[in-house]
């Protein structure tokens, strides 16, 4: 896996070059606690047409971890000195989560960059409600007082809650655990701090947020939010999908995104498993 080295450190990413080229490049962002071996599936989806870029954001698998206080803009700047190394042209940007903060924010930052956004179950200023304010707070007593393997249990536990869904909770598990929890606490720390809300309007490219119809994580007034906020974003809800709907739903995920990547290059979208439109 290559990686850059920067005096901040090094960030690892793969790349997975298109079989038969004909759409710009993708880069896909993981959430928290995981990294880019997330997206095999999408990486599949995706480079019969289009390279595909995976990336380990700072302090996440392989990458090296922010000195000091971590920030979703320092994150978003380790990614955009990643493109500018490897002299990448204007691409797709598609972010899970924490992941999808990362991306609003490089839209925000540099938009020449950016030809489209795809946020999944994401948000402009963290702030759970409801079950998922209680959820939080948990993580956070585990994260502080727990071994790392029993908070990855636990997350694992809440992402994938099916029985038909245990290889999915263990992989999930186990990747978690492994996890610096100094790193881990630096990337809740930078995601209880960001806040893009009064930047939304500066995004301009097209915009697609998928929102899962089963996340308890993220509460949809978050994703409405962007919604409102992104001139040119729609929202598109995942039925029967939690948090982590590129895993969970990987079908109706892939034809979603699939079929704006060709609607935004101008080429004949595929048709899509999902619904837009807010769940009951």
């Amino acid at each position: 896996m290559p990686e850059l080295q920067t005096a901040d450190g090094c960030l690892h990413y793969s790349v997975y070059p298109a079989v038969f080229p004909g759409g710009a490049p993708v880069v896909l962002l993981h959430g928290l606690g995981s990294c880019g071996d997330d997206w095999p599936l999408q990486v599949q989806a995706l480079n019969d047409r289009r390279s595909v870029l995976t990336v380990d954001l700072p302090g996440h698998g392989r990458s090296t971890a922010p000195r000091g206080r971590a920030h979703i803009a320092g994150f978003a700047q380790a990614v955009l000195r990643l493109l500018e190394a490897r002299g990448e042209p204007p691409l797709h940007l598609v972010g899970l989560s924490l992941g999808g903060a990362v991306a609003l924010q490089i839209a925000a930052d540099a938009p020449a960059r950016v030809i489209s956004l795809t946020v999944v179950n994401t948000f402009a200023r963290f702030r759970p409600a409801g079950h998922g304010l209680g959820r939080g707070l948990t993580r956070v007593w585990l994260l502080l007082f727990a071994p790392m393997q029993r908070l990855g249990e636990w997350v694992a536990e809440g992402l994938f809650p099916r029985e038909d869904q245990d290889g999915l909770r263990r992989l999930a598990a186990e990747r978690l655990a492994a996890n610096r929890r100094r790193s881990y606490l630096q990337a809740v720390g930078a995601i209880l701090r960001f806040d893009l809300r009064e930047r939304l309007g500066e995004i301009t490219c097209p915009t697609l947020i998928v929102a899962g119809e089963r996340d308890a994580t993220v509460p949809f007034s978050s994703k409405a939010q962007i919604r409102a906020g992104i001139r040119r974003a729609r929202l598109e809800v995942v039925r029967d999908s939690g948090h982590a709907t590129p895993l969970d739903a990987p079908q109706a995920f892939n034809e979603l995104l699939r079929g704006f990547l060709d609607e935004v290059e101008g080429a004949p979208a595929h048709s899509s498993a999902a619904e837009s439109q807010r769940p009951p």
